[in-house]
């Protein structure tokens, strides 16, 4: 009895693996028709990330007839829908979004087309039946731009960054569809220098450096601007510092103090084979050397 249950046990295990193996062998690799892709991007102090997958034209006649001017939500992409993370509250076209995980779907059209930020992740596509328009965050309309290029691979990428932004970019064939994307980054860094300079105690010259920088580079007040990259530069001198405190001192039309403060970045830079701040700032001698 024992070597006929163990035979029957063998039998089984036989069958099993058998069955395994040539499942196994039946399933193939192949590469994906649109393959998956995630792009992130940091907008002025936060992040935004979009995953979604990427169809190719391969010879079709795309915007206009495969992705149609029927009024239709499209996914903006393949597969699943596209997916897009904001790390934190940003605006897009002058429309708030908080931070958050959401569906991006668009309405195509020749003329313009329909940006939406929808509040449900789980439809897989366009979404079909089960789409509501009233679990959309919000819509906008943006215009759509001739590209000079053609684009083969649907492509969503980020251009023109600025300190607070940029602009998101679907393309496809010759259309260019650009949302702008911005983030309220100066009452951020404003309200961290009042809180870790001006009114922050055992300040570093690091610290002194980046508020004057921002201050300077943002024009707003230069007369504070330089009292603080001066108390860096007391300290703990560098030539990039040094630099822009040249550069703060020419624009309070102090050139003769420009001036000596831009030969002490020389020397700096020097020391350190720097030639590009070397540069720099002969050029800026140049510009004040007749000034008064």
């Amino acid at each position: 009895m024992k070597n006929i249950l163990t035979s029957k046990v063998g039998l089984v295990l036989a069958l099993f693996f058998a069955l395994a193996g040539s499942s196994a062998m039946a399933q193939i690799k192949m590469p994906a028709a649109s393959p998956s892709t995630t792009i992130k991007q940091t907008l002025g102090l936060g992040d935004v990330t979009v995953e979604y997958s990427r169809p190719s034209a391969k010879g079709r006649k795309v915007i206009g007839d495969l992705v149609p001017f029927n009024g239709k939500v499209w996914r903006t992409g393949a597969n699943a829908s596209t997916k897009i993370t904001f790390s934190e509250e940003m605006m897009l076209e002058g429309n708030k979004v908080p931070a958050g995980q959401y569906a991006l779907y668009t309405i195509p059209g020749e003329k313009e087309w329909t940006v939406i930020i929808h509040k449900n992740l789980k439809h897989w596509g366009d979404g079909g039946p089960a789409y509501k328009q009233d679990e959309d965050l919000v819509r906008f309309k943006v215009t759509p731009k001739k590209s000079a290029e053609k684009v083969e691979t649907f492509t969503i990428g980020f251009a023109d960054l600025t300190n607070n932004g940029g602009t998101m970019q679907i393309m496809w064939e010759n259309i260019v569809v650009p949302v702008k994307i911005t983030s309220d980054v100066d009452s951020k860094v404003m309200a961290q220098i009042q809180e870790k300079v001006a009114n922050g105690t055992n300040v570093t010259p690091a610290l002194y450096a980046a508020a004057a920088n921002y201050y300077f580079d943002n024009n707003k007040d230069v007369k504070q601007a330089l009292t603080w990259i001066q108390k860096a530069n007391e300290t703990d001198p560098k030539f990039w510092n040094l630099h822009y405190q040249a550069k703060m001192q020419a624009k309070l039309k102090d050139y003769k103090g420009a001036a000596a403060t831009a030969q002490k970045s020389i020397e700096l830079a020097k020391k350190e084979n720097n030639a590009d701040y070397v540069a720099l700032n002969e050029k800026l001698l140049a510009e004040i050397k007749n000034k008064k």
